[in-house]
């Protein structure tokens, strides 16, 4: 029986997020485990006026190519990624998988070569959707795989995944218009500070963001939504930070993070799980031990740690970092092959203040500091 919400799931990423249009090309991917998510978005995408092509992801085919190509088989960059980064309009995705951990056991090295194939695409990537000329929308599928991952039974996570969209909203579009007017006001607020301290139980932190533009994600990029970020000044960040929840990465869970920062760059990092695996990440190049993002969560309907980043980085009274690359749009300037988000709860005894005012304290914002209530 087909599931009505994710129809109307669809019918939000073609019209509000990425606002297909006739003759709009428009490219959809997912794995094969989502092929309803495919053929959902191509629907409403035809509809809307789009030309539709499609890619169904086969993580059994890039296993193989890992563990069994040779040097030049897993250096190869993806073509058919490239001409969509290039060529496209539109880029619709979903993160679906049977096998969370079907990547754990390939060797790190030839997982980095992989990568390093692609940086060409994924700069061409942040170019283009930093100026707005390919839009790109990310969302979650609910599979088994996921549903485990949260704990949750399918049926527990399906509800999970479209509450936190809110499309169980008589009008899920007028209700992420709303969230968006109220995330801007802060966005101009902060676009106006130079300088963020955090302060909490785990982080004692300066993060310059001087020259930066800080970005109100309200439905139109990642799907569901909830965070302002900017890419901060990747020479001028100097502290500690502890992450309060793992950090995963390219299936790679690894916990208790600890970072000490000086200068933008991570000196000491520690793990008391997968520290060699955050090591190699670290070294893969340049901008990898540098941050690309520093973001506040707004989505306080997400209340639980998922291991799925696309949730747990809008968890409302968090804030979380990423290694790696940065924005174009925010003014960011560091380059790598990763973007490697992490985060810090801010709830208990947490602190930000933005040139010297305390705006954000225990997990909230304080909205005395714009002058009056919330809209």
């Amino acid at each position: 029986m087909r599931d009505q919400r994710l129809e109307k799931l669809a019918e939000v990423l073609v019209n509000y997020s990425t606002k297909v249009k006739k003759g709009d090309n428009v490219f959809i991917t997912a794995e094969d485990v989502a092929i309803p998510f495919i053929i959902a978005v191509a629907k409403a995408s035809t509809k809307a006026g789009g030309i539709v092509e499609y890619v169904v992801e086969l993580p059994e085919v890039k296993e193989d190519i890992i563990k069994n190509g040779d040097d030049l088989q897993v250096s190869q960059p993806n073509n058919i990624m490239g001409r969509a980064v290039k060529e496209g309009d539109v880029w619709l995705s979903s993160w679906a998988s049977k096998n969370l951990r079907a990547h754990n056991n390939l060797q790190p090295e030839r997982m980095t070569m992989n990568k390093k194939a692609n940086v060409d695409n994924r700069k061409v990537y942040r170019e283009r959707t930093g100026d707005g000329s390919l839009r790109w929308c990310g969302t979650q599928f609910p599979t088994d795989a996921d549903a485990q991952e949260a704990e949750m039974s399918l049926e527990e996570y399906e509800d999970f995944v479209y509450e936190a969209g809110h499309i169980n909203e008589a009008d899920p579009i007028a209700h992420w218009e709303k969230i968006a007017e109220e995330q801007e006001r802060w966005v101009k607020y902060l676009d106006t500070k130079s300088e963020i301290i955090v302060k909490g139980k785990d982080v004692d932190l300066r993060v310059s963001t001087k020259g930066r533009t800080w970005i109100n994600c309200c439905g139109l990029v990642n799907f569901p939504d909830g965070e302002i970020y900017t890419s901060p000044d990747e020479h001028d960040i100097d502290g500690t930070i502890a992450f309060s929840f793992p950090a995963i990465y390219d299936g790679h869970l690894v916990e208790n993070v600890a970072f000490e920062i000086k200068a933008g760059k991570v000196v000491k990092a520690t793990a008391t799980k997968g520290e060699e695996y955050l090591h190699e990440m670290l070294k893969l190049d340049e901008g990898a031990s540098r941050f690309g993002e520093f973001a506040i969560g707004t989505n306080y309907g997400i209340k639980k740690f998922t291991r799925n980043m696309l949730f747990d980085e809008k968890i409302g009274g968090t804030i979380h970092m990423a290694l790696g690359s940065s924005f174009p749009k925010a003014g960011g300037v560091n380059d790598s092959a990763i973007h490697w988000d992490m985060i810090c709860d801010m709830r208990e005894d947490g602190e930000i203040f933005a040139d010297g005012e305390l705006f954000y304290k225990n997990g909230e914002f304080i909205d005395e500091v714009l002058g009056g209530e919330s809209v």
